[in-house]
């Protein structure tokens, strides 16, 4: 009985289904929206604006380089006792070091490794102009090692011990990126483990040293991290997802002035699908939502009159100001990674920085630079976006004029000439 009841409901199923397969015609069909763009206040350029925003962001990127270039690495303890508050430039007084400075104890202005691959990377657009890949970016470097190889054993080098000295440091500078990068050429697990133990294995903050540069050139803040992602080869883990959000940051610059698009970005562009990560989602969003909470948390402290501070020499806001800014660098110490240029960590504080300055140049430097920690690449970033958002005409004219004449006439390096290869144009 039981068998011929199950043998019923089995037809009566069939049947059901069979109507609703003949009714497929009626189904609904709601498309899923597109995505949403982050610009606000969007800005049309001028060529000669264009141009002021590429120098704003090449010059700006200079200026947080040189800002932290004495205190590269120091904690801000260290910074305090021997500086108080830094509001701008200061003399170079350190070593020589293949990633830092390429000479001891430099004069106010001079730039480290941070500026060396944003001209290095200007160079590598304008020999492959409109044909950007990551094969071609991992030829360049590795020519680049290359050259530089051959030359240590040229008649200039034997001739001099000092100049054997200065040709290897710049090799030891890129022989890990050469690494990685002749690597990449071949492919395979040979590509794998140059990759993982690229600057011993951690996960560094390679690719944005460079990638802001891509923001420079893409209008599209989507096509500036795609881009970026793709040449950002050197990283691994969430740190490429990393590289690409301060491309995007860059582009967006471009066209906006509002703070908090650029800030954003990390909401609307996510062309690799980063938030959908099972269990994890989208960790730099969830950094970026950490720093805000700690910039919020210390607007809202209640600051008794009574409260003791001592408030460093040369700090230019009001004793609560300070207690709420060293509120938000203890936080951030909470934070740290075992090294200092953990591309985790550079991010946490670039946003905390750029939240806490609300779009001011001169703030968010100040703040990020006197944190410590690697705080000329974070500032080198910090520097870049903000210099595209305000134009070189906006910037701090002291810092600005002094970043422009040190690298061209110290470092060897011509900002202005290199944002004219950028835009393409001869300007006189």
């Amino acid at each position: 009985m039981k068998y011929i009841q199950w043998i019923f409901l089995t037809f009566i199923y069939s049947i059901t289904l069979s109507t609703c397969n003949e009714n497929t015609g009626n189904e609904v069909n709601i498309p899923m929206p597109p995505k949403t763009s982050s610009v606000t206040n969007s800005i049309e350029l001028s060529p000669d604006e264009y141009y002021d925003k590429v120098l704003g962001a090449l010059v700006g990127s200079a200026i947080g380089d040189a800002m932290g270039a004495s205190t590269e690495m120091w904690y801000r303890a260290d910074i305090q006792k021997k500086y108080g508050y830094i509001n701008g430039l200061t003399t170079a007084l350190r070593e020589k070091s293949p990633e830092g400075t390429w000479r001891s104890n430099m004069v106010s202005g001079a730039t480290t490794d941070d500026t060396r691959w944003k001209y290095l990377v200007g160079q590598y657009f304008k020999q492959n102009r409109g044909n950007l890949s990551d094969q071609k970016f991992a030829d360049y470097i590795s020519n680049y090692y290359q050259s530089l190889a051959q030359k240590l054993s040229d008649e200039e080098t034997l001739r001099s011990t000092d100049i054997l000295d200065e040709k290897i440091g710049q090799l030891n500078w890129i022989k890990e990126w050469a690494r990685v990068s002749m690597a990449f050429q071949k492919g395979g697990p040979e590509l794998h483990q140059a990759q993982n133990r690229f600057y011993g294995g951690e996960m560094s903050c390679a690719g944005m040293l460079y990638t802001p540069m891509f923001g420079l050139i893409e209008k599209s803040p989507e096509l500036a991290y795609t881009k970026a992602y793709e040449h950002a080869f050197f990283d691994i883990g969430y740190a490429r997802d990393i590289s690409g959000l301060v491309a995007a940051m860059t582009s967006i610059a471009f066209q906006t002035n509002d703070i908090d698009s650029i800030l954003d970005i990390h909401l609307y562009v996510d062309p690799y699908d980063y938030n959908d990560s099972r269990l994890i989602g989208r960790l730099a969003g969830a950094i970026a939502n950490e720093s805000r909470l700690f910039v919020e948390q210390s607007q809202n402290l209640i600051i008794e009159d009574t409260v003791e501070a001592i408030v460093p020499e040369g700090y230019l806001g009001s004793k609560e100001d300070w207690i709420r800014e060293d509120y938000i660098f203890s936080e951030l110490e909470k934070k740290q990674k075992a090294i200092a240029f953990h591309a985790g960590e550079i991010w946490q504080i670039l946003f905390t920085g750029m939240e806490y300055g609300a779009g001011d140049f001169e703030k968010t430097m100040r703040f990020i630079v006197n944190y410590g920690r690697d705080n000329d690449t974070v500032a080198a970033v910090a520097g870049m976006i903000l210099g595209a958002k305000d134009g070189f005409k906006n910037l701090p004219p002291d810092h600005r004029d002094e970043v422009l004449k040190v690298n061209r006439e110290v470092i060897g390096i011509d900002l202005e000439e290199l944002a004219k290869d950028i835009v393409g144009r001869d300007l006189k």
